[in-house]
């Protein structure tokens, strides 16, 4: 069975177009995975953004040692986790999705990216499904999503002081 998590990430003051057109900036991927390694070791391994949509690949690193230790009883390496990402075309609101996958892993990770306008700004809804294919992989599955949303507040939180620091909103 899997589990699924919403989180959303809001930007007061900010269009659809200003939040779209920052995760289609090499710079701010840059320095976003730059941050990250506070973290873990990760990088990005592909970039593309034109008409058609943002595209990405980043591979994150989380030491075997840092991993709770039931993960560490079946994860014999340090786990190294590709996540892609896919935006569609610019427009009133956004469709995107994401995948995470580790080689040999005992489960996958997959969702939704949705980035619409509110009243006071606009927010990017991220809809995750995580799945364990192991005897009580529930526990497992809650783990995973409980560190995805440290990491998603993490990444929205550099979003927004990117955003306050490169396109500051009239005061």
């Amino acid at each position: 069975m899997a589990r699924r998590l919403d989180y959303s990430a809001r930007y007061p003051l900010r269009t659809v177009g200003e939040v779209y057109r920052t995760l289609g900036d090499r710079n701010y991927w840059a320095a976003r995975i730059e941050e990250m390694r506070k973290y873990s070791p990760n990088q990005l391994v592909e970039f593309r953004a034109d008409e058609s949509g943002i595209e990405l690949v980043i591979e994150h690193v989380l030491p075997r040692t840092e991993l709770p230790p039931i993960a560490q009883a079946i994860i014999r390496k340090d786990m190294v986790i590709t996540r892609r990402e896919t935006y569609g075309p610019l427009g009133p609101e956004v469709v995107g999705k994401y995948e995470a996958s580790i080689p040999a892993g005992p489960g996958s990770l997959t969702g939704t990216m949705h980035l619409f306008p509110t009243d006071i700004g606009c927010t990017l809804r991220t809809s995750s499904e995580a799945k364990v294919y192991l005897p009580g992989g529930l526990r497992f599955e809650r783990m995973m999503l409980v560190n995805l949303v440290d990491l998603f507040r993490a990444e929205a939180e550099f979003t927004a002081s990117w955003l306050d620091t490169h396109h500051p909103v009239p005061r």
